[in-house]
């Protein structure tokens, strides 16, 4: 549900470039207006534009996770979700964070995670909202669900675009790994107009190409670097956008925000040997798998200060995400056996997502005896209309077992699906007393596909002194299974090896013992303190507690005859020559009830010389502990979760992770520099065997450890004029890498690191060079 008045006139909630962004006017956890973050009941934190840029990243998500300990992103890319961007909070799933943008809901990608801490995911993608647009992101870091909707449970993402009808920037950037591989090239615009007598047009356009990096080990079959699957994908990205609003002279306001993006990937899967198919590829062949990316998204609406005395905002969006999957350098090696011939490229599949938002919000300010200040009430109604696509492979692609690497997607398998969810909520806060404030928020949901739901939340601050506060809330929240988890199937096709993920409603799935999903159901308490000692010093603390009943994970892998014979009911071919020990088939599922307990510290201060300049510094840190409390059961008596799928909900996030540095500019403004150091705490994982006794086991994995590891950032900035800027920089300053896993659990030695936590990442030091120029 949008926030009414999300952003105002130009410039009206920007948050100021000076370290002090408590000081900031906040909209996001609130129905007031006019709220500072420093005065918020919710611990939120306040991420500039600019501080983004001067990570030296050239996305949003990699930028957030430098700069909030709380932000995790994967650490290591490969295979078919490596492009996806994606946050999430406090070590939990990215679809239990809300994302916003300007207030309003954002579309998730149609890519679907069935691994690591983002398993069953279809996560929103913040890569895709070009970054030179982004004025500022609020992350709000409690529940939110009963403010926002059903899934808000780990927090709320609202990304606040620029609204300003004059200047701009211009900004580029280009830098590679230390080991002279992923080049980047970024280039990117944004530009403000004024539109007639009181309107305004921000307009944007952002590029970046990354090249294919790779951190394989030595394939055991070659003895050579034939291997290319750990590392990122060969990326190309471009985005556009529009951020728009016009007042008329009876003082309403029409205002309107665009976004399209395409994005290209290629993405290396696992080498075949000669021996595989010497007609065709005499020295063997790495298949390279394809996806072409198209993402778009629009929002309209109409607000007002006076509707009968309410302050109204009635607006729509509608976006979407499109992906269309290919194959290249492959074969299939069963169709090739039948008929002689097969084809070298194919069409794997296409997927979908859209989303369309209506809402109508309400809010006022009614005075009420008794209390120290206005009674904030807000209202409204929301419609929201989700679908979810599937579109068929080519036939060379799933027939006599598919292609390698990746099998199509059969025709009983494709098809649109959707539903429907409306919702109304009620939102009440208020001063009770000077210096005891109140929230109490409910909503109603009802979807067309799971029923009711209903969620609340009560927050509260007390302000001992001026300087000293302490605040408190209890929420719950729901998020109902989305489409793709009820109806996702895929086959992938390893060169020794098969395994299956069916739709968690097919029958297919419920032979293995699946039971209809269920939206999971969560409890989150947070309390903490505001403490100001000094002037120029900040510092906050929040402990919280977040139980969640119902999870959804992929289920425990199932092998054998009975995954043969499961893949055949979903109509899925699988090669003769594996035997039933070499197929695995798994769906999605209530698995577990967990227990997320952590911390939050934040810290800033600033130093002022007359003659050196100034220092802004910040502390921040996180600690984070998953356990299980529950294990659920599949209808054949079978537990829903395995060791594998265990070791992602609890371990696959750092345990702990500390942040600390600044920024020091000179009393010229001309020369800067930004330095942090950042320490991720261990993360646990239990890794499937890919050779032995225990190999490509659904039941026995290999548990490891991967050891905390510091690294460390650092920017030099020079101003030789005032628009223009230059800076050199270095991201993993002394080329840190993960903890080494052993050999046998990755495909024949490929597995240097842990591709399911989520920890440093595995490129090692990387530097760039920037320049930017305010227009």
């Amino acid at each position: 549900m949008a926030t009414p008045f999300c952003y105002a006139a130009p410039g009206a909630i920007a948050a100021p470039d000076t370290g002090t962004t408590n000081e900031s006017l906040i909209v996001t956890g609130t129905r007031e207006t006019h709220k500072k973050a420093r005065d918020s009941l919710s611990p939120i934190d306040i991420v500039t534009g600019s501080e983004q840029a001067r990570t030296g990243q050239t996305n949003v998500t990699a930028a957030l996770q430098q700069l909030l300990p709380s932000v995790t992103r994967p650490a290591v890319g490969q295979f078919d979700g490596a492009p996806t961007d994606f946050i999430s909070l406090r070590g939990l799933n990215p679809n239990q964070t809300l994302v916003l943008v300007n207030g309003k809901r954002r579309h998730n990608s149609s890519y679907l995670y069935t691994d690591g801490f983002a398993d069953s995911a279809t996560p929103t993608d913040i890569d895709l909202i070009a970054p030179e647009l982004i004025d500022h992101i609020e992350v709000l870091k409690d529940g939110a669900a009963a403010q926002y909707g059903s899934d808000a449970i780990a927090g709320v993402v609202n990304i606040i675009l620029k609204s300003s009808d004059h200047g701009g920037v211009a900004r580029s950037q280009i830098g590679q790994t230390y080991e002279g591989d992923g080049f980047v090239a970024q280039a990117g615009a944004q530009k403000g107009l004024k539109i007639g007598s009181s309107g305004f047009l921000d307009l944007s356009f952002d590029y970046r190409h990354q090249d294919h990096t790779n951190r394989s080990g030595i394939d055991e079959r070659t003895d050579a670097h034939t291997l290319r699957v750990v590392g990122d994908p060969a990326t190309t990205r471009y985005d556009f956008a529009i951020n728009g609003g016009y007042t008329f002279a009876n003082g309403i306001e029409a205002y309107t925000t665009e976004t399209y993006a395409h994005r290209f990937t290629e993405i290396a899967q696992v080498y075949r040997v000669p021996t595989r198919l010497p007609e065709y590829y005499p020295n063997g062949f790495t298949p390279q798998q394809t996806a072409t990316e198209n993402d778009f998204s629009a929002a309209i609406g109409l607000r007002g200060k006076d509707l009968l005395g309410w302050r109204w905002d009635l607006s729509s969006n509608y976006g979407g995400d499109y992906i269309n999957s290919n194959l290249n350098n492959t074969a299939n090696l069963g169709l090739y056996a039948a008929t002689g011939t097969t084809p070298l490229s194919v069409h794997l599949a296409d997927y979908s997502t859209t989303q369309l938002n209506n809402t109508f919000d309400l809010s006022r300010d009614v005075h009420v005896p008794l209390l120290a200040g206005p009674l904030t009430i807000a209202t409204g109604v929301a419609h929201r209309f989700e679908t979810y696509g599937t579109g068929v492979g080519s036939s060379a692609s799933y027939l006599y077992g598919g292609s390698q690497a990746q099998a199509g997607l059969l025709p009983s398998n494709a098809g649109p699906h959707s539903r429907v969810v409306y919702s109304t909520y009620l939102d009440l806060s208020a001063h009770l007393t000077r210096d005891w404030q109140a929230d109490l928020a409910g909503r109603y949901e009802h979807y067309t596909d799971f029923g009711d739901t209903f969620n609340g939340k009560a927050s509260t601050r007390y302000d001992i002194t001026r300087n000293l506060a302490v605040r408190a809330t209890f929420s719950t929240g729901t998020r109902a299974p989305s489409l793709a988890n009820e109806y996702y199937s895929a086959l992938a096709v390893g060169p020794e090896s098969a395994s299956g993920t069916l739709a968690a409603n097919s029958a297919a799935a419920r032979l293995l013992g699946a039971t209809p999903l269920k939206p999971e159901h969560a409890t989150n308490i947070t309390a903490g303190v505001v403490y100001s000692p000094i002037e120029h010093l900040h510092l906050t603390l929040d402990a919280y507690q977040i139980d969640i009943r119902d999870r959804i994970v992929s289920g425990p892998g199932i092998s054998g005859d009975a995954a043969l014979a499961a893949l055949r009911v979903q109509g899925i071919a699988v090669s003769s020559s594996l035997t039933p020990d070499d197929v695995s088939a798994s769906f999605f599922t209530n698995a577990a009830a967990t227990r997320t307990r952590g911390l939050d510290i934040t810290a800033t201060y600033t130093t002022r010389w007359e003659s050196f300049g100034r220092i802004d510094w910040d502390v921040s840190f996180n600690a984070n502990d998953t356990s299980i409390r529950h294990v659920n059961t599949l209808a054949n008596g079978l537990s829903d979760l395995n060791a594998q799928t265990a070791a992602y909900l609890t371990g696959s996030t750092p345990k702990n992770r500390l942040i600390f540095g600044g920024r020091w500019q000179s009393s010229s403004g001309r020369w800067d520099v930004v330095l942090h150091e950042q320490r991720y705490g261990q993360t646990t994982d239990a890794l499937t065997w890919y050779d032995g006794p225990y190999a490509y086991s659904t039941t026995n994995f290999n548990s490891i450890t991967n050891h905390p590891r510091w690294i460390t950032n650092l920017e030099l900035g020079f101003r030789p004029i005032d628009r223009l800027h230059l800076a050199v920089g270095a991201n993993n300053l002394f080329n840190r890498y993960p903890t080494r896993i052993p050999a046998v659990n990755g495909y024949y030695g490929s597995g240097r690191y842990d591709g399911s936590a989520s920890q440093i990442g595995v490129n090692g030091g990387f530097y760039y060079a920037q320049v930017s120029y305010d227009l």
